[in-house]
């Protein structure tokens, strides 16, 4: 059933963008959604990943990538390089691209002003990868959001553009997926959507066939998918953040394409572009 924009004034939308769609003249389908629900009176942040330019420059280094069920093992050099690549090269091209769709972005990490507060993961099994216990190293979990700051920027007008790292009261700096990390955020401002844009149109049966894509997914269906082998790779960690984003009380999680109009028809009806997360 399509949902007139007026009904989301004042309602908060978290909006996860994937390193791979940070470039020129491909966030246009993002940025007409955010005009969108912006113009409609809606609140908006952005999250972002930066994981094509973190790879790009850990090659560029001599060092290797290292992930385990798609997520990544993050020892100290690695973080140094995430450190760059995520709060300067994905966040400041994110902000031109941007700008020139005329969304007015302010770029910042979760370290900043205490945004996002965060520690350590400890060892733990990782659905899809092996049967014991991983240490993923420099890797976070977020234990709190500062929504007063999300507040104060959204007021003045802007759209917060938040890097997936998060810092703690030591001084330290954890790298955290940033579908995790948008799930956080969006759980914290008890948002009424949280999209996961990506290269992909939503969860695919075929993944080489966008026309197999499912439009919504129950928790019970999502086991019976990767059980299955239908849901595999990095695809499994992002429909877990998904189910545990409605877990938390957000009332619509969808993973969804970045193309014209993509987004855009995903708020508007959901399921009729991508994937809507929705409790059994």
């Amino acid at each position: 059933m399509a949902v007139d924009l007026a009904q989301h004034r004042g309602s908060w939308f978290v909006v996860k963008i994937g390193g791979e769609l940070i470039g020129p003249g491909k966030l246009r389908g993002v940025a007409e959604g955010v005009r969108a629900l912006r113009e409609a009176g809606a609140r908006v942040v952005i999250v972002h990943g930066g994981g094509p330019q973190a790879n790009a420059l850990t090659r560029r280094l001599g060092l290797e990538p290292r992930q385990v069920a798609g997520r990544r093992i993050t020892d100290e050099a690695t973080l140094q390089v995430v450190k760059q690549a995520l709060a300067g090269e994905a966040g400041v091209d994110l902000a031109a691209c941007m700008r020139a769709e005329g969304v007015p972005v302010i770029a910042l990490t979760g370290v900043s002003g205490g945004l996002v507060d965060a520690k350590k993961r400890p060892p733990r099994r990782i659905p899809g990868g092996p049967d014991e216990p991983v240490d993923l190293g420099f890797v976070g979990d977020v234990t709190s959001v500062k929504v007063s700051l999300l507040e104060l920027l959204v007021d003045a007008g802007y759209v917060p553009a938040i890097a997936s790292l998060g810092g703690d009261a030591q001084g330290g700096v954890w790298n955290i997926n940033a579908d995790t990390f948008a799930r956080s955020v969006a759980a914290a401002l008890n948002a009424s959507g949280l999209l996961l844009v990506s290269n992909v149109p939503g969860v695919l049966r075929d993944p080489a066939d966008p026309q197999t894509r499912i439009p919504r997914i129950t928790p019970a269906e999502a086991d019976r998918l990767i059980a299955e082998g239908v849901i595999t790779g990095g695809m499994i960690a992002k429909v877990q953040e998904a189910l545990e984003g409605v877990r938390l009380g957000i009332r619509a999680v969808h993973v969804c394409g970045a193309g014209e109009g993509q987004l855009l028809a995903e708020i508007r009806e959901p399921g009729s572009s991508g994937t809507v997360f929705v409790a059994d």
